[in-house]
């Protein structure tokens, strides 16, 4: 076990795990921030994707002793109020179905926007391609980037 003083959501946590803990799981075991899922645990669904210092990254596979300084934000840091424009054009598409995935989803889509406020359809199927959807809400999924470029 080590200590590890982690920034996550602009507050400051310390943990004692292993250094090859994978973030996900310090997040939902250890600091009881859920909000991120567990999907395949091979980074291969997106599921677990937070931001790390603005980049979309996968959670299952970055052990904590990686982090080092760099600011991890989560869902539930995107936004106090639930109110970040993602997470609005969500909302107005009606993108969730089963919602699991969703957590991943607007994480990758968010990063995306921070990076490329105007994405041209390309960009996002490019952003998104590792972020997979069981109940295929691909096409509301794009429609509500596209709305939200408009906000950012």
């Amino acid at each position: 076990m080590a200590q590890f003083t982690l920034n996550i959501n602009n507050n400051t946590h310390q943990v004692d795990v292993s250094p090859d803990t994978p973030l996900l799981w310090v997040l939902r075991d250890h600091i009881d921030l859920v909000g991120t899922k567990f999907g395949c645990g091979i980074g291969q669904c997106g599921a677990c994707t937070v931001h790390l210092d603005g980049t979309a990254t996968r959670s299952c596979l970055l052990p904590i002793s990686s982090i080092g300084d760099k600011s991890i934000t989560t869902i539930e840091g995107l936004s106090e109020n639930g109110d970040h424009p993602v997470q609005k054009a969500w909302i107005e598409h009606d993108v969730a179905q089963c919602g699991y995935c969703q957590s991943g989803q607007i994480m990758t889509a968010a990063s995306l926007l921070e990076r490329n406020a105007n994405p041209s359809d390309e960009d996002i199927a490019q952003a998104m391609n590792g972020n997979i959807c069981r109940c295929g809400t691909y096409t509301r999924i794009k429609a509500a980037i596209q709305t939200a470029s408009k906000e950012v």
